[in-house]
């Protein structure tokens, strides 16, 4: 390697260093920016993830006969553990102070739980473990079910833009 070429990789090594994920708070000037509120969020990220992870596990049975629900593909699986680290990430980000604050203790509690159902569903369908899965669909559930028993009565989030749904709100809107 010449000396150029060394000196580069040198220089680009000391850059990337300080844009590593060291696991500090990160800069304190950062401004986020909330994309979606705490509904919204729940509606079209947390929820159809919770969705994907539940209907990986179990049987359907019907008139033409039983159906397990198990990922059959590496794909599946891999849909499966998206989700559930995707609920991990949700539980994460409700702590933040973003949407955590001005909740009480209680949503700090919900969210904590949600990213431990989320770590072992996760690890469950890395282990391609049905029955794990199956078991950690329904904690999760529990989870959900509870957070929602505490925090019932919040609106429900506008439909999303581009939809059938947001078309008619808006038409609605527009003739009040």
């Amino acid at each position: 390697m010449n000396k150029f070429a060394l000196a580069s990789a040198c220089m680009a090594a000391s850059l990337l260093a300080g844009c590593g994920s060291g696991g500090g708070s990160g800069d304190a000037d950062t401004q986020f920016v909330t994309a979606h509120n705490t509904q919204q969020l729940m509606a079209y990220v947390l929820e159809p993830q919770a969705q994907v992870f539940w209907g990986s596990a179990g049987f359907i049975i019907d008139e033409e006969g039983e159906m397990d629900l198990t990922p059959t593909t590496e794909e599946g699986w891999l849909a499966t553990r998206s989700a559930a680290a995707t609920v991990t990430e949700m539980g994460n980000l409700m702590m933040t102070p973003m949407f955590a604050e001005g909740r009480g203790d209680d949503w700090i509690t919900y969210s904590r739980a949600l990213v431990e159902i989320g770590q072992k569903a996760e690890q469950a369908a890395a282990d391609k473990d049905s029955d794990a899965v199956f078991e950690t669909g329904g904690l999760m559930y529990n989870v959900c079910r509870a957070c929602h028993q505490a925090y019932v009565g919040e609106v429900d989030p506008p439909p999303l833009p581009g939809t059938e749904a947001a078309e008619e709100a808006d038409q609605t809107s527009a003739t009040n």
